[in-house]
């Protein structure tokens, strides 16, 4: 069974805001501790703050080996300018050296590859990439093939123009992830070797 976090629990809050504020939080634990607990029971108080440093620590590991912005944006504009063959072997390759299986599938389909990894399928659609707006339409025959080839996830991938809401609600209710902007850059420059 595969744990998920709840997303507006305070920990999965916490991992999406900036290192310094787990520490912060702490901080505060461990003064009102010192100031409401009877002097005997300060470290029970004090240790309540222990797993939201645990967290800090992990947020603030994963915000030091992030890329900047400025290689960010460096790379959506790269990856903007690619045509579309170029796009997918770059894609294939980031998500091969990530330990995945990459398929790829043959015609105008809705998905362009699968992704397999531990007896898993992912279905990635990424054809889309450039396009202006993104509906519904696109991630139903996603969903549809993901159904076809019995995926347990999708992948949709965007890094020019937006969702719409209603894409964006019919995603997240069906298990497809949608890969935008700074998650695309974000994947090609943690995967480079």
């Amino acid at each position: 069974m595969k744990f998920k976090m709840a997303e507006k629990s305070l920990f999965a809050v916490l991992l999406r805001s900036p290192w310094w504020i787990s520490f912060v939080v702490v901080g505060l634990i461990v003064l009102a501790s010192g100031a409401l607990l009877p002097k005997e029971y300060f470290v029970v108080g004090a240790l309540a703050g222990f797993p939201i440093f645990v967290v800090g620590c992990i947020a603030a590991w994963r915000q030091l080996r992030a890329p900047s912005p400025a290689k960010v944006a460096e790379m959506i504009g790269a990856v903007n300018s690619m045509p579309w063959r170029s796009f997918a072997d770059t894609l294939a390759a980031a998500w091969e050296r990530d330990g995945c299986t990459v398929e790829r599938l043959a015609g105008n389909g809705a998905a362009d590859m699968a992704l397999t990894r531990g007896g898993k399928t992912t279905l990635v659609s990424a054809r889309r990439w450039k396009a202006a707006t993104h509906g519904v339409e696109p991630l139903r025959e996603l969903r549809a093939a993901m159904q076809a080839r019995d995926a347990s996830a999708g992948v949709y991938v965007v890094t020019q123009g937006q969702l719409s809401d209603n894409a964006r609600i019919f995603a997240r209710d069906h298990g497809i992830a949608v890969l935008q902007d700074e998650g695309v850059a974000r994947l090609l420059l943690d995967k480079r070797g």
